[in-house]
């Protein structure tokens, strides 16, 4: 396959310094990135340039009240970058920005991601996995970087995300992987973007503390995210605005793609019919092929069944093609977080080789 990886960078210092080196080290790719977000915005949700600019920035109150560190990172990227503080804000809110209003986000692109944790009883060697594919816009797979934040104040993080964008999914030096996917509800309002809740969940040490802050704040948006951590836990969590449903690990293994599945939130799910029957096959098909490994489980166990496209159309490696829309598998991540390492591959995953990325030291 192909040996081609994702950029990696090491950042350091201050969260402003943080966001400044990143900013600096990728100003091509953020420039990318905001030409392709405003414009995919434009075309798919009719959110000119100036409305998604002017409403980016409503979010920053609350991104300054309940993750400061990631204001001051956003507020280093705008530096780094030369961009103006509302173009790094919009770099961080995709969803809530192309949802202008609540009637729309049930036919926005709901597809998007099939994330898993694997404890240590259930794998080869006692070490516990966590991961996903990550299902975006193809130009993402241009214009994604893995970096190794180590700030002043907080666990350091090994994070995959689109340049300039300051949270998406990882894992940090405690021990403790977070990694999320799309999900559809009403009730969309001002607040903490659903980008963030992964690296607010990096700042804990364990998979119950870092619950337990995502619980604690004003979501913007539904989201699901799936954590685990060294103390042989792992917990799927899925919000919405308002509310929180929890699914625990059956068996050490756990899945998720993009409906809801916790007896709290059935009544919330939104997603068109079609999406629901593509997320319930593509969940069925990974929890039969970990179920079928489970004990023998691996970081290349895992590499045949994130590229397994059995059940196509609705496959958990997606290609382009596969329907009308552009989404794509962009990437692949398996971690093992007590490691403090991730292999990770350019999408869709069956076209490349998963690359080691891992803690400096």
């Amino acid at each position: 396959m192909p040996d081609i990886s994702f950029p990696f960078h090491r950042f350091s210092g201050t969260h402003r310094e943080v966001g400044r080196q990143f900013g600096e080290a990728c100003r091509p790719l953020v420039h990318k990135h905001r030409d392709l977000a405003l414009a995919r915005l434009q075309a798919r949700a009719g959110v000119s340039p100036h409305e998604a600019l002017e409403r980016a920035l409503l979010y920053q109150s609350y991104v300054v009240k309940f993750a400061a560190f990631l204001d001051e990172e956003i507020r280093g990227v705008a530096d780094g970058a030369g961009l103006t503080l509302a173009e790094a804000y919009l770099l961080q809110l995709r969803a809530e920005l192309g949802v202008p209003t609540i009637e729309a986000v049930a036919t926005a692109e709901s597809q998007e991601c099939t994330t898993f944790a694997v404890l240590s009883d259930a794998t080869a060697d006692r070490t516990p996995l966590i991961g996903q594919n990550a299902d975006l816009p193809a130009f993402y797979k241009s214009i994604a970087v893995v970096m190794e934040i180590r700030s002043d104040d907080l666990p350091a993080v090994l994070m995959l995300a689109p340049a300039g964008q300051v949270s998406y999914i990882g894992i940090n030096d405690r021990g403790v992987g977070a990694f999320a996917n799309y999900l559809t509800c009403d009730g969309w309002r001002m607040g903490l973007p659903r980008y963030f809740l992964t690296r607010l969940a990096l700042t804990q040490s364990s998979v119950h503390d870092a619950a337990r802050l995502i619980e604690s704040v004003p979501r913007a948006s539904s989201r699901n995210v799936i954590m685990l951590d060294g103390h042989h836990q792992a917990v799927d969590l899925e919000t919405t605005p308002a509310r929180v449903g929890r699914i625990e690990p059956r068996d050490g293994l756990l899945a998720h793609t993009n409906h809801f599945i916790s007896d709290e939130l059935l009544d919330q799910e939104r997603a068109p019919e079609r999406d629901v029957r593509n997320s319930t096959i593509r969940l069925r098909r990974v929890r039969e092929l970990l179920e079928v490994d489970r004990g023998r489980l691996s970081s290349d166990a895992l590499q045949p069944i994130l590229r397994d496209r059995v059940c196509y159309p609705d496959t958990l490696c997606r290609m382009p093609g596969d329907d009308t829309s552009d989404t794509i598998t962009f990437a692949s991540v398996i971690a093992q977080p007590t490691l403090g390492q991730a292999w990770i591959a350019i999408g869709p995953p069956n076209q490349h080789s998963y690359h080691r990325y891992a803690f400096s030291g």
